[in-house]
């Protein structure tokens, strides 16, 4: 899984890596980019950002803007810690003008957002970041997890199930991430019966913490969620797994699946030495991905607009 530094087009990528492979990538003709542009499903993750533009996340925001006006995302990902330090107390936070409405200005970048919590957002109001759906055109958190399927050009789905991952981790009870209240064994449960149910032909499961990471181990791995989440990942034959929390961008393949950490859209830090073969990057950035009915293609791009490391994850 080599890294990819060659500066090409973020639409050549988007339209053309997921239909054709990245290996074939450069050799694409105009004809095979617009043909395979009829047949992706383009979506951008970012996680970890709220910090009132401080940390590079403007710089981020401009990336994604300038990628998405390139490509044409159908909609973006946040992958929780919406709010730093403590969540938003109110739907009339200043935050949400100082963080995320005056951050992701542009034109390209009005176009819907599906979120989940993150562990900073348990410490504030976490009703009031569901309620601001019913005021924003594009804030989309219709609940603390739910699933969304979005269709293929043709036909085929791509059913997205988005986790709150909060309440899963134990060390958090009894502190200022209050996921008291909270019922992982429902929600487990409930993933358990919407995968099982699924006839997408791509499941795809957006948490905000890692289950695996490329760095391994304690503070990185989540014990947890390997025990709550991975066995139904195998069960049900998911392929692909998001993750922010880690302030890095990271894939690593486990088992089949693979693991993708993209929580560098403010604060990040240098990461150590890898413990598992994959990427992992301190960059700044985000992830765009493009699914057809055969391939996800997958895209770490950094808050220059540079591509980081691209990877393809097939059906088969």
């Amino acid at each position: 899984m080599p890294a990819d530094h060659d500066p090409i087009s973020r639409r050549c990528f988007l339209e053309g890596s997921a239909q054709i492979g990245a290996a074939s990538l450069l050799a694409a003709t105009p004809a095979v980019a617009a043909a395979a542009a009829d047949q992706k499903l383009g979506f951008f993750v970012i996680g970890d950002w709220g910090r009132h533009g401080a940390h590079h996340q403007i710089a981020v925001g401009r990336a994604m803007a300038a990628a998405a006006a390139e490509s044409d995302p159908r909609f973006i990902v946040s992958a929780g810690d919406n709010f730093y330090e403590s969540g938003v107390t109110s739907i009339h936070d200043p935050q949400w003008r100082s963080s995320f409405e005056d951050v992701y200005s542009e034109a390209a970048l009005q176009r819907p957002w599906h979120v989940i919590l993150g562990n900073h957002d348990y410490r504030g109001d976490v009703e009031a970041q569901i309620d601001y759906s019913k005021l924003s055109h594009r804030w989309h958190l219709p609940a603390r997890y739910y699933t969304r399927t979005k269709t293929l050009p043709d036909r085929s789905d791509a059913e997205i199930f988005y986790l709150d991952t909060s309440p899963f981790i134990r060390k958090y009870l009894g502190t200022s991430t209050r996921i008291e209240g909270q019922n992982p064994h429902a929600q487990r449960e409930w993933l358990d019966t919407a995968l099982g149910r699924s006839t997408a032909r791509w499941k795809i499961v957006i948490g905000h913490h890692p289950i695996y990471t490329t760095l391994g181990g304690a503070g990185h791995d989540q014990p947890d969620l390997i025990a709550a989440i991975e066995p139904l990942l195998r069960r049900h034959r998911v392929k692909l797994y998001i993750n922010g929390h880690d302030h890095t961008m990271q894939y690593v393949e486990m088992g089949g699946i693979a693991y993708v950490t993209t929580g560098a859209g403010s604060e990040t830090y240098t990461p150590g030495p890898a413990s598992r073969t994959g990427f992992v990057s301190g960059a700044h950035g985000f992830l765009a991905c493009a699914a057809t009915k055969d391939a996800i293609g997958l895209d770490f791009i950094d808050s220059t607009g540079r591509s980081l490391f691209r990877n393809t994850i097939t059906a088969a």
